[in-house]
Order: C-alpha cells, then structure tokens, then sequence
C-alpha cells in the first residue's frame, strides 16, 4: 500500500488555505487539519488584539503542525510563512511538500476583510506579506496563483503534485 502524500497547503491570511486543503483532502480520499485549530489561547488572543506572532510564538505551534501532519492527517493549512518555519514542519514530516496559495494583494485584503468572526484581523496581513519568504528551488513544492474557483486551485494544484502523489 502507497504512503499517503503529505501536503501543507500555505500562504498569507485570506489567501483560501482552509478551503482549499480541505477541498484537495476531500478529492485525493485524505485525512484534513486545519492547523489554525492548533494555535495556543495565547497565539489567538494575540492575533485577535491585532499584534504579529513572533518566531517564538510560532515554534510550538509550527511542531506540533508537522506532528499533526506526521501522524494525524495528510492534508494541512498552516501559513508557514518563512522557510525556517517550513523546515521546522518537515523536522516532523521530511516529505513535506508545499503549496503555497500567491495572490495580489488587494485580492487579499478583499477576502480577510470579509471573513466575520475569524480571529486573525486583516490589519494583519500586511505583517503576513513582510514575513513570507517565497518557496525556495530546492523546497518541495510549488505556487497557485489563488485569484480563482476553489475547483481549479485544487485541479492545478493535484496536476502539480508528483505523479506518485496523485493517486
């Protein structure tokens, strides 16, 4: 039996990463996290005043993301904004492979500023967009341009998963 694919879908706030890897979960038959649900009460208070993460805000958050991803699901959101972070998941889950979800910036701010009652406010996501680091060459991966249907994200980004991964 073939080792189920190990996917973070990624990007900025209001870029669709819980739609979206839910969406590929469902299609490829696979188990879904939404890591957002792994935050600590801190985290989420500190997002909800409108104050950045720092990277030590991050790093329990960022481990138990790839713990939850080596051994609860096999489809995850989680920004994983920075490549540090991206290596800190795949300490967890080597085989990683990461779809970042790209846009425009007004596109963004357009979907964070109408999502009621998620506790990251949009007057963050300009700290967001400072804080992304593009996929690096030699990071598993690949971008999705996200000004599209949900169904054609995941079309694109299943087309774009190793062949092996597909099934």
């Amino acid at each position: 039996m073939q080792t189920p694919p190990k996917i973070v879908v990624m990007g900025v706030s209001g870029c669709g990463k819980s739609t979206i890897a839910e969406l590929l979960a469902r299609q490829m038959a696979l188990r879904y996290r939404d890591g957002d649900g792994l935050h600590p009460p801190a985290n989420v208070e500190k997002m909800r005043r409108g104050d950045p993460l720092t990277d030590a805000d991050r790093a329990p958050w960022l481990d138990l993301v790839g713990q939850a991803l080596a051994d609860q699901c096999d489809v995850i959101a989680c920004s994983a904004l920075k490549r540090s972070y991206r290596d800190r998941i795949r300490r967890h889950a080597p085989d990683a492979i990461f779809v970042h979800l790209a846009g425009d910036r007004a596109v963004l701010k357009a979907r964070v500023g109408n999502r009621p009652g998620h506790f990251m406010p949009a007057s963050l996501l300009d700290s967001q967009l400072d804080t992304l680091e593009q996929l690096a060459h030699d990071e598993a991966g690949f971008i999705v341009d996200l000004d599209q249907t949900p169904e054609a994200i995941v079309e694109q980004a299943i087309a774009h998963l190793p062949p092996a991964e597909r099934s």
